[in-house]
């Protein structure tokens, strides 16, 4: 697998796969206009069977929020959301990030197994932040302390 740095060049591909995981899914031109958004970090994971995951993430200041992270249905559990977030994380720490922000929701419990066994913890909670087609539910926001102490 192969991780490499994309923008709004890549805008059809990121929509591409953000529509096999969510529903609504977000518009290529919606990607375009992220991936080119002040801070962000979009990263594309590719095998030999080409894009399979991807992760929007905006770092400013000492603050950093994945927007998004999408994975392929078929190629789910070999460990890709978990390299997109960490190299997600490494940049944004590097660009000065002291924390990583999430949100998740409360019904996905695959998610949170995911950010949990990557150091997220629980930092609050957005009432009915997600529609659903029964009403609406919770999102958990996570945090990730990215640990980078300046002298």
């Amino acid at each position: 697998m192969k991780l490499a740095p994309v923008g709004s060049e890549a805008a059809e591909i990121l929509a591409a796969l953000h529509a096999q995981a969510f529903d609504p899914s977000w518009p290529a031109a919606q990607m375009a206009s992220l991936a080119q958004g002040a801070g962000t970090i979009a990263l594309l994971a590719e095998d030999e069977s080409g894009p399979v995951g991807m992760i929007l993430c905006r770092a400013l200041f000492e603050a950093a929020e994945i927007l998004t992270l999408a994975v392929a249905p078929a190629a789910r559990r070999r460990g890709i959301g978990a390299a997109l977030v960490r190299a997600a994380a490494g940049l944004a720490a590097q660009g000065g990030a002291d924390n990583l922000f999430l949100e998740v929701a409360q019904d996905n419990p695959a998610a949170q197994a995911l950010y949990r066994s990557l150091g997220f913890a629980e930092a609050g909670r957005r009432a009915g932040y997600y529609a659903r087609a029964e009403g609406r539910i919770d999102a958990l926001v996570m945090r990730l302390d990215l640990n980078t102490r300046k002298a």
